[in-house]
């Protein structure tokens, strides 16, 4: 496993290591290591216990013969087994360079040479920052706002093509001049091509085709990932998007793929859970994409199925920023649906994406990280004042056309108890059916296929149920199958539980998309679709307590500027849910001059909405997957 820091919920992102891993800061890195395996003997300065990270990161880094640190505290620690001396005793290093792993390290410097020997020549991490033009903040180097990063899977090859769109949203927040720097990657992590995009200075959408790069840079089919640093931001460092993966270009028909997922949540972690096994006659490709300047060595990712602890490795190694598709069944022969299995990363990916490859039809999905820092929250069992406290809501398509399937998932490294109860809704708010489904242990392959439940179109929430005893941590997910019964076509998706749309607070519930919580304001983007795809979402009022009757939702339709448009209202029932279609609410003509780059703003100043939202055409193919908020 990689020793690095990343996220946690406490304390947010660590911004060392978004800029360690930056590739223009992986391609300093290499000369700067270059330099310092020519130059002689190296020690290594820590003044903030990041040398251990920055080895992992960047492990063709010329090992330190000397090892400094100067809080008291560290003197325990080691450096590839070379131990910690205090600083003070670095007179008598007897190197030929010291590299000092900080950045803004000019004033550190200065000091060290006081206690330096003479003729040591003193480096620092500054020597791989980033140029002055790229950064959004100018001091602290490492402030957040200077890595609003991201990666993005990105395929264009065998008719499949890739397109992300989202919204200028850091202009709500006081941002001006926000312009992206991007960089795309090959399967083998060669560089295909590197550039920059303005974005409007209003809230506008924008997008970013893989056919239109092919065109753009005379590039060859591809499958790999896209780099995206966003320059100026304001208010948001994190990097939101939908993908979709689609079949031809945009308008043709006879699709026999279409998908929709959301940003990659740029933190690694070491383990994720919500992949499928595959279902008879699937095909099931875990796409594991390098995020690092460091090799991934083989063996180091690893599969099992969930709830068994006998990993069987990945043989093959994955090279530095490249991408691999590794078959599911070739690694775990005989394990198949409702089978759910467990992907062991090291750190060295973020979200990786799956795609499930069903006769003609393919669709791509994510799945979540597996938090390693969460323990058993004994509160949680008595949330009186939150009402049903964490629910975790997902639409029920219409049933006439679609299956709808659910199958809970443990996402966390303790969970081998899932004390859970299954409620429906129809689409006005009325409770349909309940279902206790048991304490679930961690190996458990329990599917649960909606229609027996009676809903003809609406939503269900899972939700926590200790009537037979059990352990919460807040971390409730599950994984969501809708199949369309005509064409074939499925869409997977997948989220978490959230307390929704009560003034009473617990921890960080419920959640804001800025501030404090209470979180109970709703802003949502939507995409517009395109002449034989046409976008919708189901919005869902999911209330964990008495709230408003109605809510009061407006769909704004922005054009490609981020100006308005026009705005429809939507009256939504608590605990009702209501499928909106910006092509019929809006007419062809308002779309046509929203452009390229329009997208509907979910807005509501009254609760706190969650949304699901993909493409549709006329013959049954569709995407599906949770909406992203701003």
């Amino acid at each position: 496993m990689l020793d690095i820091q990343t996220f946690d919920a406490r304390r947010g992102g660590n911004v060392l290591y978004k800029a360690l891993v930056h590739p223009l800061a992986a391609e300093a890195m290499a000369t700067l290591a270059a330099e310092l395996r020519h130059a002689g003997p190296l020690a290594v300065f820590d003044p903030d216990g990041v040398a251990s990270a920055l080895y992992a990161l960047h492990p063709d880094m010329p090992p330190a013969t000397a090892y400094y640190v100067q809080d008291v505290g560290a003197l325990g620690a080691t450096l590839a087994g070379v131990p910690a001396q205090p600083v003070t005793e670095l007179a008598r290093c007897g190197c030929a360079s010291l590299l000092v792993a900080a950045f803004d390290a000019a004033r550190t410097e200065q000091r060290l040479a006081l206690v330096a020997p003479p003729g040591l020549r003193i480096l620092s991490l500054d020597r791989a920052r980033l140029p002055d033009a790229m950064l959004t903040v100018g001091r602290p180097y490492l402030d957040r706002l200077n890595f609003a990063t991201n990666h993005a899977f990105f395929r264009d090859e065998d008719g499949i093509c890739t397109r992300l769109v989202s919204a200028n949203y850091w202009a709500g927040y006081g941002a001006r001049a926000v312009r992206l720097w991007l960089r795309l990657f090959d399967a083998a992590g060669r560089v295909l091509a590197t550039w920059e995009q303005a974005l409007p200075d209003h809230a506008g959408g924008f997008t970013i085709d893989s056919a239109e790069l092919r065109a753009r840079f005379g590039l060859g089919p591809f499958t790999g990932q896209l780099f995206i640093h966003a320059i100026g931001v304001a208010g948001h460092d994190v990097v939101k998007y939908a993908l979709d993966v689609y079949a031809g270009t945009p308008g043709e028909a006879g699709d026999t793929a279409l998908s929709v997922t959301h940003d990659a949540n740029a933190w690694p972690s070491d383990r994720y859970a919500g992949l499928p096994a595959p279902d008879a006659g699937d095909q099931v490709l875990l796409w594991v994409q390098n995020s690092h300047a460091a090799p991934i060595p083989a063996g180091a990712i690893t599969l099992d199925r969930m709830g068994r602890n006998s990993p069987v490795p990945v043989p093959q190694a994955v090279a530095p920023f490249a991408t691999m598709a590794v078959d599911v069944a070739r690694l775990l022969p005989g394990i198949g649906w409702p089978a759910q299995l467990e992907l062991r990363t090291g750190r060295h990916v973020v979200r990786p994406r799956y795609e499930v490859r069903r006769g003609a039809h393919a669709h791509v999905a994510h799945v979540n990280v597996e938090r390693a820092d969460l323990r058993p929250d004994p509160g949680i069992a008595s949330l009186q004042l939150l009402g049903r406290g964490y629910l975790l809501p997902f639409p029920v398509l219409p049933v006439q056309d679609f299956r709808s399937i659910v199958q809970p998932n443990p996402m966390a490294e303790w969970q081998d108890s899932l004390p859970i109860r299954l409620d429906v809704f129809a689409s006005d708010g009325r409770k349909l059916a309940e279902r206790f489904l048991g304490n679930l242990r961690r190996d458990h392959d329990l599917v649960l296929d909606l229609e027996e439940f009676g809903a003809q179109a609406g939503h269900a929430e899972l939700v926590y149920d200790f009537r037979e005893g059990g352990q919460a941590d807040g971390w409730l997910h599950a994984l969501f199958r809708y199949e369309h019964r005509r064409s074939g076509h499925a869409a997977d998706t997948s989220f978490g539980a959230h307390v929704f749309n009560t003034a009473m607070t617990y921890r960080d519930e419920p959640q804001s998309y800025s501030g404090a919580p209470p979180g109970l304001t709703t802003r949502l983007f939507l995409k517009l679709g395109d002449r034989l795809r046409h976008s919708y979402a189901v919005l869902i009022y999911p209330a964990s307590a008495a709230w408003h009757p109605f809510s009061a939702t407006e769909l704004q339709l922005i054009d490609s500027g981020g100006h308005p448009i026009e705005t429809r209202p939507v009256r939504i029932a608590c605990s009702g849910s209501a499928m909106v279609r910006p092509h019929e609410l809006f007419g062809a003509e308002a779309l046509d001059r929203a452009g390229a780059g329009g997208y509907v703003l979910v807005r509501d100043a009254t609760c706190r909405l969650f949304g699901y939202h993909g493409l549709m055409d006329g013959q049954g193919c569709f995407s599906l997957d949770h909406m992203f908020g701003f």
